[in-house]
């Protein structure tokens, strides 16, 4: 095999060692035509001359540089020298290092100073808090402005119909009618006002449960999984929300109207803490933690109820909307009657929708079979419709005109339906996603790992008794809904208003309970093939 020649130091030009690669590397640059004039000398040439005059096996150190070697603990390397080499040295291997794929980079340390951070310190908690008691009132007043404000306009362009303006009337009015939407009675000349806008109540509702989340938020305990935070919370803002209500009953009453303060108080508290902490809840995920510790049978249960109530709900919002549809030339005439010009005709046209959620429940109760009450000796169901005369809202235009007869039956299985479909959605839930096995959460629609426990099918006893438990369910929050969306118009006539609620709450109860075994059973019975 051909070898290189030694070199003049007396080293042989394979021996591997970086120095000689790099010499290599410099000495081809060298001979490269056309590279001798752009070469030119300088501390490199210098540092090559020193190398051909100085004796074998030393190595000139390049000037102003400290040339370490890592050897056996007590070697100390000089600065400007080379340590003598060890035993160890010698023995281990030499590892070649291209220069033209490693660019040496000098770094001046003379002109680039080190500077010594200081420790980080975290701030404190604290500090990113706000008191609970500051963080509840200001999101307590804001909700109630962002709830205030809309009724003030509806109620300002309503009193055209009477001639009457400014904006301190419009304010006044305003006011009486935010109580009212919380349930509060409105005592006048003819009368007390009970019937409450409840699509007022829910906008009211929507900005407490906001102000709840918004409050956890601030005194740094959301998604802390703590129950006792949410309580807290709510009981905080509903304490604000209720000392609101003491004033603004204040203001109201002894102008025409009038209010009782505590009532008033004791109205808003009950809605700011019921609102708030649906809120507060969400926010520091104690509603996760409050679900687990409900046994499965209840738990599914109320979830079951509660989709049951809406589709229901939905179904007379449906009915509602159609109803009214086919009566809108005469809920046109309705709106025509007020000769008070564009702003009047839209006021009403506001009022009347704000009471469209009572609408939805009145619905909702015709559905069922029991109705609803439109004044003393009266009575608006499928089999009888007996009303006197009315007031001329467009919202009653969809009232019917008599008994349904035939017909009335088909609309009786549309609850039925309704709660079968969420008999259904129970047993689906049970055997996909919401399958707990040994304590925890699996999913049945996929094979299992090895070594992990099969999954077995819900038994007949959890879906049976969860739709069971959606009966009871359904029918108090039907129950609870017919109460707040009755009330009284004055003392005459128009005092009973509204679906009488242990009537719907009863009949809820048992077309819920049964159809909703049916809807579970028939999913448990048809059930897709479960990998095991």
């Amino acid at each position: 095999m051909p070898t290189t020649p030694d070199r003049p130091d007396g080293r042989s030009a394979g021996s591997g060692d970086p120095l000689d690669a790099t010499e290599a590397s410099d000495d081809a640059a060298r001979r490269t035509p056309g590279r001798s004039e752009a070469v030119s000398a300088g501390p490199e040439d210098e540092l090559d001359i020193m190398r051909d005059l100085a004796p074998a096996g030393v190595r000139p150190a390049v000037p102003g540089h400290t040339t370490v070697r890592v050897g056996p603990t007590g070697s100390r390397p000089g600065a400007g020298s080379e340590a003598k080499p060890q035993e160890s040295d010698r023995n281990r291997p030499t590892v070649a290092v291209d220069p033209r794929n490693h660019p040496t980079v000098r770094v001046d340390t003379g002109k680039h100073p080190t500077v010594k951070l200081p420790g980080q310190r975290r701030p404190a908690e604290s500090r990113n808090r706000a008191p609970l008691p500051v963080a509840a009132a200001f999101a307590t007043l804001w909700a109630a402005l962002l709830s205030y404000v809309p009724v003030a306009a509806v109620i300002g362009l309503a009193r055209t119909l009477e001639g009457q303006g400014g904006l301190g009337g419009a304010a006044h009015a305003g006011l009486a009618g935010w109580l009212l939407g919380h349930g509060v009675p409105i005592g006048t000349s003819i009368g007390p006002l009970g019937l409450a806008p409840l699509l007022l109540t829910l906008l009211a509702g929507w900005r407490l449960n906001r102000a709840g989340l918004h409050v956890t938020r601030a005194i740094g305990a959301r998604r802390s999984a703590s129950p006792r935070a949410a309580v807290l919370v709510a009981v905080t803002i509903g304490a604000a929300y209720g000392m609101l209500g003491l004033l603004a009953a204040l203001v109201v009453d002894g102008r025409g109207t009038d209010v009782s303060p505590g009532r008033a108080a004791f109205h808003l508290f009950l809605a700011g803490l019921a609102f708030s902490l649906i809120g507060s809840l969400r926010s520091t995920d104690a509603l996760v933690v409050v679900a687990r510790r409900i046994p499965q049978p209840a738990r599914h249960g109320l979830r079951t109820g509660v989709v049951a109530t809406l589709l229901i709900l939905v179904a007379g919002a449906a009915f509602a909307g159609l109803s009214i549809a086919v009566g809108g030339g005469q809920a046109a005439d309705m709106i025509g009657a007020y000769r008070t010009g564009v702003a009047g005709q839209t006021g009403i046209t506001l009022i009347s929708l704000a009471y469209g959620a009572n609408g939805v429940i009145w619905a909702a109760a015709y559905l069922l079979g029991p109705g609803f009450l439109l004044g003393t000796d009266s009575a608006v169901r499928l089999t009888e419709v007996t009303v006197g005369p009315l007031p001329t809202l467009p919202l009653l235009a969809g009232l019917p005109n008599g008994p349904m007869g035939a017909s009335g039956a088909a609309l009786l299985a549309v609850p039925v339906l309704a709660a079968m479909a969420a008999g259904w959605l129970l047993t689906r839930r049970l055997m996909g996603v919401h399958h707990v096995v040994d304590g925890h959460l699996r999913d049945s629609r996929h094979p299992v790992r090895p070594g992990e426990p099969v999954v077995g099918e819900p038994g007949w006893s959890l879906v049976l008794g969860s739709a069971l438990l959606a009966g009871p369910v359904a029918g108090l929050v039907l129950g609870v809904l017919s109460w707040l969306s009755g009330g009284s118009l004055g003392d005459g006539r128009l005092a009973e208003i509204g679906p009488v609620p242990w009537q719907v709450g009863l009949i809820a109860t048992v077309v819920v309970g049964v159809s909703s075994c049916i809807g579970a059973a028939a999913g448990r019975a048809f059930r897709a093939p479960v990998h095991k």
